[in-house]
């Protein structure tokens, strides 16, 4: 089985993949770790684009995968290779609750990853409305072709649901 996650930050894109590899014993990937070099030393740092692009093309190949993350100008395979996409398209709510406490947990040392400045945070807000507003609307038409394989969860009560044995 081969699944895409999309949505936006805090949208759950991270959850909903870590359980639906732990339901159906499938190894999830986040497409951050390919966009971003980790090892920089240095917040925010890309990998050229041909590394990012070779990473993603050692794991397509791979029977099963759970890919999850912001992007698709440079993910089209995965959406033509997904069994299942899933369009994350959460309130406004929550995904910036979500961000805000996700970051906070992170200054605190309570949960693991990069510890964004409160810059980079507002920043992410930002991003995250305009993603929501424009980014979506253009990703949606991008799916459109896929048909039914497109699923658009829009509560985390419809995100309990798939989850459901």
């Amino acid at each position: 089985m081969k699944i895409h996650i999309i949505g936006c930050s805090g949208s759950g894109k991270t959850y909903l993949a870590s359980a639906l590899s732990q339901k159906y014993h499938i190894p999830h990937f986040d497409l951050d770790d390919l966009q971003w070099d980790n090892n920089a030393g240095a917040y925010g740092v890309k990998r050229p684009p041909e590394e990012r692009d070779a990473m993603l093309q050692e794991l397509l190949p791979l029977d099963d995968w759970i890919i999850e993350g912001v992007y698709y100008a440079w993910v089209g395979q995965c959406f033509e290779m997904a069994d299942i996409i899933y369009i994350l398209d959460m309130p406004k709510y929550l995904y910036q609750f979500r961000i805000l406490r996700r970051s906070l947990r992170r200054r605190l040392g309570l949960e693991a990853g990069k510890r964004e400045t409160l810059k980079s945070v507002l920043a992410l807000l930002k991003w995250t409305d305009t993603f929501q507003k424009r980014n979506l609307v253009e990703i949606t038409a991008i799916l459109e072709k896929y048909g039914s394989k497109v699923h658009r969860l829009s509560s985390r009560k419809a995100v309990q649901s798939l989850l459901q044995p």
